[in-house]
């Protein structure tokens, strides 16, 4: 969509000695100035390093009244560093996309929220991560209960080897949500319909949710995430084993729960972060590099990484 690749470079442009003057590149100007003036004539702000090698995040990292507040994160899988110093706030009712090349922490970081890496051995995290203002790693937290508040969707589909039924029933009975049956009707029955899938099933709910479609599978494990009402939801890949028509689906889905929910999802489309995300933030080599509204950040990103990634330099 913002390759531009194809174009032709301007005039003089190949061969060009770096330290040569132009009016657009004075001599020694990017070397004193750390900006990076591109022959489009955009500007960039400067890649700038503290002693460790961090980058600093640009962009508007907080958000008025958040869901989750992150500082200073930091992952390790035994000695080795997979994110560092990641600051970010995650807004309610909103979409935040979590873009950047494989192996570049975007999928770590979304497990801190929730805390699935503590099912990881050798991972460790360090930093402040406060859902509602409370420290997710204070030791009085139910883990159980914070993965109940904070839902997350896999790459894979993976329903339960039970009925359909029961998939979406199963996370209410064992939080205790429901008083008798027909509570229990309800939540599966209204899950369902919010999951899109309802008309599709309603006829089958005793058949076993594993016989599904792919594309009803991942519907299915979203009904499955909303039947105990969370604050966030997460996703990871959720589209990147599906069809086309499963994948319209379920971001018209996403487009309907960030009514009601705050979602992270991490994904390698960025034509689908553009259409269903309201934030972005950009993750390189275990470090967030730029973060902001979707439409800037597509349009006029700020940082010479962030550019280069979306119009298909890398990545």
């Amino acid at each position: 969509m913002l390759d531009d690749r194809s174009q032709p470079s301007p005039p003089g442009a190949a061969g060009r000695d770096p330290a040569q003057a132009s009016p657009r590149h004075p001599a020694g100007a990017e070397r004193e100035s750390g900006i990076n003036h591109k022959p489009s004539g955009r500007v960039h702000a400067p890649v700038r390093l503290d002693a460790e090698g961090t980058r600093e995040t640009i962009g508007q990292v907080t958000v008025p009244d958040p869901v989750f507040s992150c500082r200073g994160v930091e992952v390790y899988y035994g000695s080795k560093r997979a994110i560092r110093d990641v600051n970010i706030d995650i807004g309610r009712k909103q979409v935040l996309a979590l873009i950047g090349p494989s192996g570049c922490g975007k999928s770590t970081f979304l497990r801190c929220l929730n805390r699935m890496n503590d099912t990881i051995p050798g991972a460790r995290v360090k930093g402040s991560i406060r859902l509602e203002g409370r420290d997710i790693h204070d030791r009085e937290l139910d883990v159980v209960q914070l993965r109940a508040r904070v839902g997350m969707v896999f790459q894979k589909p993976n329903p339960f080897p039970k009925s359909i039924y029961d998939n979406v029933a199963y996370a209410p009975r064992l939080h205790g949500l429901v008083r008798g049956r027909a509570d229990l009707d309800d939540i599966v029955c209204t899950s369902l319909q919010r999951a899109g899938l309802w008309e599709e099933v309603k006829g089958r709910l005793s058949q076993p949710g594993t016989g599904l479609s792919g594309g009803q599978q991942q519907r299915l494990c979203i009904a499955r995430t909303i039947a105990v009402e969370p604050e966030v939801i997460l996703m990871d890949e959720p589209c990147s084993a599906l069809d086309p028509i499963a994948t319209a689906k379920v971001e018209d889905l996403i487009d309907e729960l960030a009514e009601s929910y705050a979602i992270v999802i991490v994904t390698h489309s960025m034509q689908q972060a553009a259409r269903v995300s309201q934030r972005t933030a950009y993750f390189h080599m275990g470090q967030l590099i730029e973060v902001g509204d979707t439409d800037r950040i597509f349009t006029n990103p700020r940082h010479r990484l962030t550019e280069d990634y979306i119009t298909g330099r890398f990545g």
